[in-house]
């Protein structure tokens, strides 16, 4: 008897200052959008939850956690390296978003040590792992050098640093060769200054810009190029020679992506989630179609995603919807390391401002939280995931 007075005190204690919390955020943001549950999946703010949103970026803590349940975090990317017997040498790309020059450095080393130093006589780049006609919903509008063209085999994000001075150009940066590519394109598109600009024109150009990159680390690592770089398929019965595992883990992918929220990074991950599960070549069709049986097979409704990094407005959530995805990605809820140094993902478009994670409070422990604002509500949504911190 005395259990069930004592827990009956404590479901009555918040009430008021619940009430007052719920008073508050409809003061701040009467037209907004403000979820929030407890761990047992109580509702204690529910403020226009059943209006269907565009997430914008905080898409990618789904796409976060489709990846950890798919492919593990300790999932690493291959990109896979064959010579045939006339040391010509074929590149296969596996999709790869972290190939940056940091990465490319130690697999020249470790190729070069295992092809040797006599010349290769050209370099063929395979990137059939994608369909040349892929594009992503929402990219096509933007010229940002985060929204770089998906490629099977992409250097640097898609992406060139570069200083230019005139009609000269180097590398912005030292552990980044310049190549002939990348000063073609940098002085078609290239503003005077230091800049980067983002190779999603053309995937042609982009896989020639790959190639050029690749041969340039491989004199860097004692090794020598002669013949041309030019796009193909690796014959049939050859096999690797070297293949290279991305030295960071998925998880550690996925941190760095919730954090800096690359709309490329979250897309490549996006697309091998379909990949890995149904074969390659990769597809939207098939990453959406994994995602829907995820999401329907643990009960999630009211989701529509078009693309897994938010640039497509065409992606639809429903609060509770996604309140259940963040109870499921919970075990994980590591990875997100939000710019107020809380666990959250922001989303930030023309007219949306999204917020959404986790957050501790002292009456009702770790709640799950979804805040949907219109555009000018970029301060106003951490000023009400502080009324949520504070007042439950």
């Amino acid at each position: 008897m005395l259990f069930h007075l004592l827990a009956l005190a404590l479901l009555l204690l918040p009430a008021p200052a619940l009430a007052g919390v719920r008073e508050e955020v409809a003061a701040l943001a009467p037209a907004g959008l403000v979820f929030v549950v407890d761990a047992a999946g109580n509702e204690l703010v529910a403020r226009n939850a059943d209006k269907p949103f565009v997430p914008a970026s905080v898409t990618k803590i789904v796409t976060a956690w489709l990846a950890m349940e798919t492919l593990g975090g300790d999932y690493r990317f291959a990109t896979r390296f064959y010579l045939d017997d006339k040391r010509m040498l074929y590149v296969l790309g596996g999709g790869d978003p972290f190939l940056i020059s940091e990465e490319l450095a130690p697999l020249a080393v470790a190729l070069v040590g295992a092809i040797g130093k006599k010349p290769i006589n050209g370099i063929v780049i395979d990137a059939s792992y994608y369909p040349s006609n892929l594009r992503i919903p929402g990219i096509e509008d933007t010229d940002e050098a985060y929204n770089a063209l998906n490629s099977a085999l992409a250097v640097n994000f898609n992406t060139i640093y570069a200083v230019r001075r005139g009609n000269n150009v180097r590398s912005a940066e030292k552990q980044t060769p310049i190549t002939p590519l990348a000063i073609a394109q940098f002085l078609a598109r290239g503003s005077n200054g230091t800049g980067r600009i983002s190779l999603n024109q053309d995937p042609t150009v982009s896989l020639q810009y790959a190639g050029e990159l690749i041969a340039a680390f491989i004199e860097r690592a004692g090794g020598r190029v002669t013949g041309k770089i030019s796009l193909g398929t690796v014959p049939k019965g050859l096999e690797p020679v070297y293949v290279h595992r991305q030295s960071r883990p998925l998880s550690k992918i996925l941190t760095e992506l919730l954090h800096a929220s690359n709309n490329y990074v979250a897309n490549q991950v996006f697309l091998e989630i379909g990949g890995h599960r149904l074969g390659g070549p990769v597809s939207l069709d098939k990453s959406i179609q994994v995602a829907n049986e995820m999401l329907a097979a643990h009960g999630v409704a009211d989701m529509h995603l078009e693309e897994g990094s938010g640039i497509s407005r065409d992606n639809r959530f429903s609060a509770r919807g996604l309140a259940k995805v963040l109870k499921l990605f919970a075990p994980y809820a590591d990875l997100l390391h939000g710019h107020d140094g809380g666990m959250n993902k922001t989303g930030t478009m023309e007219g949306v401002s999204t917020l959404a994670g986790y957050a501790d409070t002292s009456s009702h422990g770790r709640v799950r939280f979804v805040i949907s604002l219109a555009s000018g509500g970029d301060e106003m949504r951490y000023r009400l995931l502080r009324t949520i911190r504070s007042g439950l």
